[in-house]
């Protein structure tokens, strides 16, 4: 295949272990650069989360953000934005909290802020740690009530609630997109969104067609992605159904995955 743009997740992927990106990776991406070749990151994280990764590998690049619902090119002008409704906020919220209480913790997510009702929570303070932004505190109905729409609305719990909330919340609310994306978090977007939908808005922007692109995924939340894009490569550290649908294997996050794949396709030398 003649590649013509690069997508890639973030956690498992672009990053390792330690949540950095690997010297050949960064290699990696300005030499495709240098060749025109788009590098695009696509992930469930805020684009102030994602500015901390296109910083370390000193890049300006184009973004698809909260898993599809918020797509920016490479000057940061948005390209496509789509907010959960101000009803179904609302009743989510409230559906979360009545049967959940202080068992979880949501976080909601509009453009670039990240909101939460206490920002001195363990769990707030982790996410922080992990992805280097900080989180303002905000009461969710003023927010609602002056019309700062979510992106995305992301709950943190436990793994056994997790599990049972993503069960619970699908049959209240068909009309919106909610899946785990670890066991420990909850993702909560308009059901349109995808990844796959974001990387059509990306490749419309770019004049290609998605036969001319390869994805790199480690996760279920990966697999839309890969499995739209013409070639679509699991990490190593992907898990067993991941690497099923992909077209392909490459060496794991921790093991210059992605150098490896696209020199492999002399993309990069």
């Amino acid at each position: 295949m003649e590649c013509k743009i690069v997508f890639s997740d973030i956690d498992g992927t672009v990053l390792n272990s330690n949540h950095h990106v690997l010297p050949s990776t960064t290699k990696a991406v300005k030499k495709l650069l240098q060749k025109d070749i788009p590098f695009v990151l696509v992930s469930a994280r805020m684009p102030e989360a994602i500015k901390t990764i296109t910083d370390e590998m000193n890049v300006k690049i184009p973004i698809i953000s909260y898993g599809g619902a918020l797509v920016l090119d490479e000057e940061k002008n948005t390209l496509y934005d789509k907010k959960i409704t101000a009803i179904d906020t609302m009743n989510m919220i409230e559906k979360i909290k009545s049967l959940w209480a202080d068992k979880v913790v949501i976080n909601y997510y509009t453009d670039n802020n990240w909101y939460v009702e206490d920002t001195e929570n363990k769990a707030v303070k982790r996410e922080e740690n992990i992805t280097k932004v900080k989180s303002k505190q905000a009461p969710f109905n003023q927010l609602i009530k002056d019309n700062i729409l979510p992106n995305k609305l992301l709950c943190m719990t436990e793994p056994p609630i997790c599990e049972k909330m993503e069960k619970v919340l699908k049959d209240m609310f068909p009309e919106l997109k909610i899946m785990r994306s670890s066991p420990i978090l909850l993702e909560i977007m308009d059901k349109s969104v995808s990844k796959a939908d974001g990387i059509k808005i990306m490749l419309n922007h770019f004049n290609l067609d998605r036969k001319q692109s390869i994805a790199f995924g480690d996760n279920y939340n990966d697999v839309d992605m890969l499995d739209f894009v013409g070639l679509g490569v699991a990490m190593n550290n992907a898990p067993e159904g991941v690497k099923k649908i992909a077209n392909d294997v490459t060496d794991d996050n921790d093991h210059d995955g992605i150098y490896n794949f696209l020199t492999k396709m002399n993309l990069v030398k």
